[in-house]
């Protein structure tokens, strides 16, 4: 048995995803989505959170300043590859970030980005996605919940 699965069983570990594309609603909303779907496991969890930009840098920094949560941002390449908003989010909270997980894939394209995603609910006990309410199934957050039901483990979605 592993660490994360020991923790997986001691603590509800939770992987967070969402769409990118956040620009169709201000801040305040966003908070007022993660106070009331993250905030509720907050308490006892261990969040996974993609370092990507958009939802996954809107939850880090929410969780951040709003909980005393562990915090583990899990990249698919390295930090330094990811968009400049995605390192920004990530550095402002790095006091609050337990570990940061560089995956190091050879190439970011769509197969390193879902085998993040596929680690991240391998190490946690359900998933909290945001898609984005016009995305088409094939998005990424779809195939991490997706990914969730088929490894039957809780998964709660929460359209934006």
């Amino acid at each position: 048995m592993t660490t994360y699965d020991t923790e997986m069983i001691l603590i509800r570990t939770v992987t967070i995803t969402g769409t990118r594309s956040t620009n169709h609603r201000v801040l305040a909303e966003y908070a007022n989505l993660f106070a009331t779907y993250l905030g509720p496991f907050s308490p006892d969890a261990h969040f996974y959170i993609g370092g990507a930009k958009g939802i996954d840098s809107l939850a880090l920094l929410w969780l951040a300043g709003n909980t005393t949560a562990d915090l583990t941002v899990v990249v698919p390449g390295t930090v330094e590859q990811q968009p400049a908003e995605a390192r920004q989010a990530i550095v402002r909270v790095r006091d609050r970030i337990r570990e940061i997980i560089e995956l190091r894939a050879p190439e970011l394209r769509s197969p390193a980005y879902h085998a993040r995603n596929r680690w991240m609910v391998d190490h946690s006990s359900m998933t909290i996605g945001f898609p984005k309410s016009d995305a088409l199934p094939t998005s990424g957050t779809w195939q991490t919940l997706n990914y969730t039901r088929h490894q039957g483990k809780p998964h709660l979605i929460v359209p934006v």
